[in-house]
């Protein structure tokens, strides 16, 4: 038999037993549509985290000086108290570091808040992440003035009471007015807006452009942090190939600053993008290494349905089966259309489960933070699966159908 012969043959089952067909789809379908549907979120989250979130928070080829560690898990109680005993940082570790550190390297503070704001005109917006930073900052996080400018190092020196807000605290704020020149308060105190910044969306749900910031020594450090204190120094080498040689530099100044011995550990963190990216690949492996589990267990219920429906029909085919082998099929021919015919269920099941796992991963990726996007190779794995688990379930009906005695096929009521 050939095998377009066997796969019309197949078609032609599905076509005239719809019902059965159905059922004998449904387990394949759902066990490739989780596949593709927790495939795609994953795959956008790492295409996410790899692009878009490790540069919003670290930073492109940067180290990132903070007093404890972003990511803390499993820590004991007393390991969490010896993180806030940790002296904190100063504007002067940042100029320290500034003056010794012999990579080439923009050096930027940062500390953050949010808070309500109210413009000249009575408008207020609320939940507003403020930050105070340096003048590097817009480089250091490519953030583009598409209106006015954004702040010198002159008015971050002077504690200039200047602020670059974004697009959407503009919006909200001065309603398409320009609010170059006009008056936002945050926390009662005036601020000059000198810049709006592009848009850029959303992160997980929250907005970017709801933002303001300021030089970090102007008196936006009355609500970002006690007087002199810095949350975050950050480390941006201009090659990015003497950035692990900056880490080491920046360690051992800080070390040298804070007294400590050769046998005391570190009383600070050090961390780059590169860090986050790896805690994000324990998870995501992890993820993968469970996903199996769940979809094999899909999978499985599917061929056996499969299974059982293909051994139904061997036995309500029994008089066609001995009508092929009395004008001359072969073992090998009916064991090839019944394993052909339980291959192609399978195939079109997956093929189902595929499209239905795409259409509800765009959907999540549309009404909720979570981003997805659809590789190429899950999809052929999908098909793959599909096709493999038809193929295993059919071996046992079509060796049923093969063994058939012709003569007693032919007797068969």
């Amino acid at each position: 038999m050939q095998a377009w012969e066997g796969i019309t043959l197949a078609f032609q089952q599905i076509w005239t037993q719809k019902l059965k067909s159905f059922f004998s789809l449904l387990g394949v379908t759902l066990g490739v549509m989780f596949l593709i549907v927790v495939v795609t979120v994953i795959e956008g989250l790492d295409v996410y985290v790899r692009e878009d979130l490790t540069s919003q928070i670290f930073g492109v080829n940067t180290v990132t000086l903070t007093r404890q560690e972003q990511v803390q898990i499993n820590l004991s109680r007393e390991e969490r108290r010896a993180l806030r005993r940790r002296p904190r940082l100063y504007f002067a570790d940042a100029d320290a570091l500034r003056e010794r550190l012999s990579v080439p390297a923009r050096i930027v503070v940062e500390n953050t808040t949010s808070a309500s704001a109210v413009g000249d005109n009575g408008t207020a917006v609320n939940g507003v992440n403020i930050t105070g930073a340096s003048s590097e900052v817009f480089v250091l996080r490519d953030l583009e003035v598409v209106e006015g400018r954004p702040f010198t190092p002159q008015e971050e020196e002077a504690g200039a009471p200047v602020i670059v807000i974004g697009s959407e605290t503009a919006d909200v704020v001065f309603q398409n007015v320009s609010p170059i020149g006009r008056t936002l308060r945050i926390r009662g105190f005036p601020y000059r807006v000198i810049g709006v910044l592009e848009e850029r969306g959303s992160m997980f749900g929250r907005s970017l452009d709801n933002l303001v910031y300021a030089p970090a020594r102007s008196p936006i450090q009355s609500i970002t942090s006690p007087r002199g204190v810095v949350e975050s120094i950050i480390i941006q080498t201009l090659d990015s190939d003497r950035l692990r040689e900056a880490q080491m530099e920046v360690e051992g100044i800080m070390r040298a600053r804070r007294g400590l011995r050769p046998t005391e550990n570190t009383d600070f963190a050090l961390e780059t993008a590169d860090e986050a990216i790896a805690f994000w690949d324990n998870i995501s492996r992890m993820l993968f290494t469970i996903l199996p589990m769940f979809v094999s267990i899909a999978l499985v219920v599917g061929g056996i349905v499969i299974m059982n429906i293909m051994l139904v029909s061997v036995m309500e085919r029994t008089r066609e089966i001995g009508v092929r082998k009395a004008i001359g099929a072969r073992r090998r021919d009916i064991l090839t259309q019944v394993i052909i015919e339980s291959a192609t269920l399978a195939t079109v099941g997956a093929v189902f489960g595929v499209g239905v796992g795409i259409g509800i991963a765009q959907i999540v990726a549309a009404v909720s933070p979570m981003p997805a996007a659809v590789a190429p190779l899950w999809i052929a794995i999908g098909v793959g699966l599909g096709l493999t688990v038809g193929v295993v379930a059919g071996v046992y009906p079509a060796s049923r159908a093969s063994k058939l005695d012709p003569v007693d096929a032919l007797r068969y009521e």
